[in-house]
């Protein structure tokens, strides 16, 4: 270890649990040098999904919960901060989780807790990532696509395709400026619907979606989302794409009629292939392969209708090294490496703001 070390932590959109990284950042790129995970305890999974929504005593119920998964990103931190490591930890990059954005009205809400992670770790704290661009008249999102090029540019044309709770691509095109939006939903809606139907966290593998076919009729009424068809920069979340707006276009679709549910998700599964490949074939013709990260990498039957639906490689970063399940703790990590190093990583090309902008805030130890 060269140290300085920085410590990456996210829990994303699907809310699944806590991924943290230790890494290291230098002349040779960057470094992971441990990574962990911790589940989601479902008492906290289940009051961040409900304030997703407006609610009573929402304010105090949010910060009780902000507090609870503080502690989580904390025992996360716990075998570094413990450990020889310390002494060479530079800072911890921590996102929070996201239960409101909307960028439009110029705000965004991360839940979070960061002097509490300051206090407990000793360590630096960056946190409160979004709303710097938004400041500057940006979406806030995405964050990634300038942590994908430090990772994976090369001569040839690429994607990096994140399929977390949303998905969203960085375009890394040869003599371009990184660029990147949001897509779509990618295992959010999945997610919800399996766990509705048949109490499961997430459809393994795809294999409950690939037991049935789409539905074209209703595909068609999901892509009809005017979300999908406006132009970039544009971010989305929970505030939009969630179980009551699948319930709308179910009541649309098939009124009082019955329907098969694995039918509706071999469709949800189809209505992410679909809007990622629309996207990538408006916004990078000329790509010659898709790198996947996030949760949706481990799902072999989406990344094979990707490949078809493109006609293009599609292959998951863990072949170039990189576990799929950490690069959005490294994102992270690299995130609290640039506020430390004031280099700016709001993209304008990315977000829409009308300047670059140093991202987070700082919660010194």
């Amino acid at each position: 270890m060269q140290g300085p070390l920085y410590i990456g932590l996210m829990s994303g959109t699907s809310m699944d649990g806590v991924d943290a990284v230790l890494a290291e950042f230098g002349a040779q790129g960057a470094r992971i040098l441990q990574a962990n995970s911790l589940p989601m305890p479902t008492d906290l999974r289940d009051e961040l999904l409900a304030l997703q929504h407006p609610g009573h005593d929402e304010l105090a119920r949010a910060s009780r919960a902000a507090l609870q998964l503080a502690d989580l990103y904390v025992q996360a931190c716990l075998p570094w901060i413990q450990g020889p490591e310390k002494t060479a930890l530079r800072a911890i990059g921590v996102h929070g989780q996201t239960i409101r954005h909307a960028p439009d009205q110029g705000y965004t809400l991360q839940l979070n807790a960061p002097a509490q992670i300051a206090e407990r770790c000793g360590v630096d704290v960056i946190a409160d990532f979004r709303s710097r661009d938004i400041a500057a008249g940006g979406q806030g999102a995405p964050l990634v696509p300038i942590v994908h090029e430090a990772l994976f540019r090369s001569e040839g044309g690429r994607v990096i395709l994140n399929l977390g709770g949303i998905a969203n691509i960085s375009l890394l095109l040869p003599g371009q400026p990184v660029f990147g939006f949001d897509t779509g939903p990618a295992n959010m809606l999945l997610d919800a619907w399996i766990r509705k139907h048949r109490g499961l966290s997430y459809d393994q593998d795809g294999r409950w979606a690939a037991s049935a076919a789409p539905d074209q009729d209703l595909l068609a009424a999901l892509l009809a989302e005017p979300w999908l068809q406006l132009p970039p920069p544009k971010s989305t979340g929970r505030d939009l794409f969630n179980l009551d707006w699948l319930e709308q276009r179910l009541l649309q679709v098939y009124g009082a009629q019955p329907f098969d549910p694995a039918a509706v998700q071999a469709t949800l599964l189809e209505l992410t292939v679909r809007s990622v490949a629309d996207a990538i074939r408006r916004s990078a013709p000329q790509a010659q392969e898709v790198l996947v990260c996030g949760g949706g990498a481990a799902n072999p039957c989406m990344l094979a209708r990707l490949s078809d639906e493109l006609a293009l490689p599609v292959r998951p970063t863990s072949e170039l090294g990189l576990d799929p399940q950490h690069i959005e703790a490294l994102a992270f990590a690299w995130l609290a490496h640039a506020h430390v190093e004031r280099i700016p990583a709001g993209l304008p090309a990315v977000t829409g703001a009308r300047r670059p902008t140093i991202l987070g805030a700082c919660y010194p130890a």
